[in-house]
């Protein structure tokens, strides 16, 4: 049970005493934070100390958060509670170190990646495409990119939806429903999608299985190439 600020203060004010007492250094109650660790944010531990960040509070403005929290630096290695503590978690850490995720892989046909996420598209990724329809670059900003620019000139916006709602599919997805999806540009696909991985990933569709399945023909650009 959490003790509350009054008692903390009272059990303190003796320790300050007998520090005093003990010491001959002087002690004030108010440079002590009785406030106690409730919300705990964060852990650091180093070969001799532990760092705890804890009871953020966020200030919202129209124009800036201003956020502050509470820290807790312990130097830990004269203090064998501490270090058998530290070592437990090491051990424990051990133990787990070759667990694997749950989403290791992508189940067969989920796409849930290809709804709702916008991935960027580089030049590369827009030239790559070009050349897989024997399109030009500019043809396939036109058609399939939503133009975005980008300080430093490498991103040249995102692949485009099958609607204008962002949360619709992407433009190139094949398949008829989750468990059938495919890539219709799959070896010209952009390097966001190529570099995406299901680790943590909260929206696989955990109905579907795993390993290789048929797919259908690859995507066919509804506008010819202008001459």
């Amino acid at each position: 049970m959490q003790e509350t600020i009054d008692l903390i203060v009272h059990r303190e004010l003796r320790n300050l005493k007998r520090f005093t007492r003990d010491t001959g250094q002087p002690t004030r109650i108010d440079e002590l934070d009785p406030t106690p660790m409730q919300h705990v944010q964060e852990i650091e531990i180093t070969e001799e100390h532990v760092t705890i960040k804890y009871n953020e509070e966020i200030k919202r403005m129209y124009n800036a958060n201003e956020i502050t929290h509470r820290e807790w630096v312990y130097k830990y290695n004269d203090d064998p509670e501490m270090v058998a503590a530290i070592a437990r978690v090491i051990e424990v850490s051990r133990k787990h170190l070759y667990d694997l995720p749950e989403n290791v892989a992508c189940p067969s046909g989920c796409a849930e990646c290809c709804s709702g996420y916008e991935p960027f598209v580089n030049h590369g990724d827009v030239k790559r495409i070009a050349d897989h329809f024997g399109w030009t670059v500019d043809e396939v900003m036109k058609e399939y990119i939503i133009e975005r620019p980008s300080a430093d000139g490498f991103v040249a916006g995102w692949l485009r939806k099958v609607t204008d709602d962002t949360a619709d599919k992407c433009v190139f997805l094949k398949g008829s429903k989750s468990g059938k999806y495919y890539c219709g540009i799959y070896n010209a696909r952009p390097d966001d999608c190529r570099a995406f991985t299901p680790v943590g990933c909260q929206d696989v569709d955990e109905s579907l299985s795993f390993g290789p399945y048929p797919t259908g023909p690859a995507f066919q650009p509804k506008h010819k190439r202008s001459r």
